[in-house]
């Protein structure tokens, strides 16, 4: 397994930061061994990414990364449109100039720019650009989707950046410890990251060839191990204007079953102040309409909450709503098996 650095200065724990925090959580891909943001400097990494891998180092220099002896630096910030930060190119250079691999899911590939390409080609280092990997993917949809025989749960939200694919993970590896086989379906650049071999960038692919991506990875999924659960990755938000996601994963995926994720102190979408989020019941029923089948209960984003009014946010969407609400970072046990008896 490759050690490896995230670059994520100036973001950590936030959502630009959302591949930092996932890789912090969870890689079966790459051995995290610390995460470049001078701004957290000094702090435990589970100060500022809960549930994260306690021994992961924040650090502030490459040469403190070259020092834990890293030989992969992953960029691990998810930006409006996919740009690296410019200040992020002195890292990016330093690490070619080391020879070590550098990994990035933006949608500016490293491997293009004019700079680090020459870089690349004198040290011999290799560039990994995760969403160009995916861009001549032509799978077409086939209705083969409907052979597969798994239990689907999608994981979708009322924002983008609210944390479905944790939420996903979580559950996946719960149902995995209740005796059940289960794999997780990626959508997204961090996924691939952290080793789901199911996986698909579908925001990289050409429209027409979306929904055959996704059905194609879970038809793999099904061909390969026929689990038991299977769980959706959701992009964005079905009613998002910039990041209009789920009816693809509906659509293409013919879920069983959907838990829909939450911010409770979010007013307005993520990066778009003054653009409201619709109520909670509004998702419930389009989602509940689109799939034809029941929304299973709600997962909560504990940004910005304190632990009594992550409690308090709990009881009151499950007298709203009569469904289970849970925190996916500590309480994925209790939605886990709620889903297996519900099948």
């Amino acid at each position: 397994m490759d050690k490896a650095v995230i670059l994520a200065e100036g973001f950590l724990g936030s959502t630009y930061g959302k591949t930092a925090n996932g890789l912090c959580r969870f890689s079966k891909r790459y051995d995290i061994l610390g995460v470049i943001d001078s701004t957290h400097s000094g702090a435990s990494i589970q100060e500022i990414v809960p549930k994260a891998r306690p021994d992961i180092k924040i650090i502030s220099t490459m040469g403190e990364a070259i020092d834990l002896g890293a030989d992969t630096l992953i960029v691990g910030v998810a930006t409006d449109g996919g740009f690296l930060p410019e200040y992020f190119r002195p890292f990016v250079s330093r690490a070619i100039r080391e020879k070590m691999t550098v990994v990035s899911g933006l949608h500016q590939f490293i491997s293009d720019d004019p700079e680090f390409k020459k870089l690349s080609e004198q040290s011999g280092s290799e560039i990994v650009d995760v969403r160009k990997m995916f861009m001549m993917r032509r799978d077409f949809f086939t209705g083969k989707i409907w052979d597969v025989k798994s239990k689907k749960i999608a994981v979708l939200g009322t924002d983008s950046a609210i944390g479905k694919r944790t939420t996903a993970v979580y559950l996946n590896e719960e149902v995995k410890k209740l005796g059940k086989s289960s794999v997780m379906i990626g959508t997204g650049q961090t996924a691939w990251m952290q080793g789901f071999p199911y996986t698909v960038v579908i925001d990289s692919m050409i429209n027409d060839f979306v929904a055959g991506g996704i059905e194609s990875a879970i038809v793999e999924a099904w061909e390969k191990e026929s689990p038991d659960f299977m769980f959706l990755e959701g992009q964005g938000s079905v009613l998002h204007p910039a990041y209009p996601g789920s009816f693809e994963i509906i659509a293409a995926g013919k879920p069983d079953g959907i838990i829909l994720q939450h911010a409770p102190t979010r007013i307005d979408y993520d990066g778009f102040p003054g653009i409201k989020i619709p109520p909670v019941e509004k998702f419930i029923r389009i989602l509940e309409e689109l799939s034809d089948k029941k929304v299973m209960g709600i997962a909560i984003n504990r940004e910005g909450l304190t632990e009594k009014e992550i409690s308090d946010a709990k009881k009151d969407l499950e007298s709203r709503y009569g469904l289970p609400a849970f925190d996916p970072l500590f309480e994925s046990k209790r939605m886990a098996e709620i889903i297996v008896s519900g099948f």
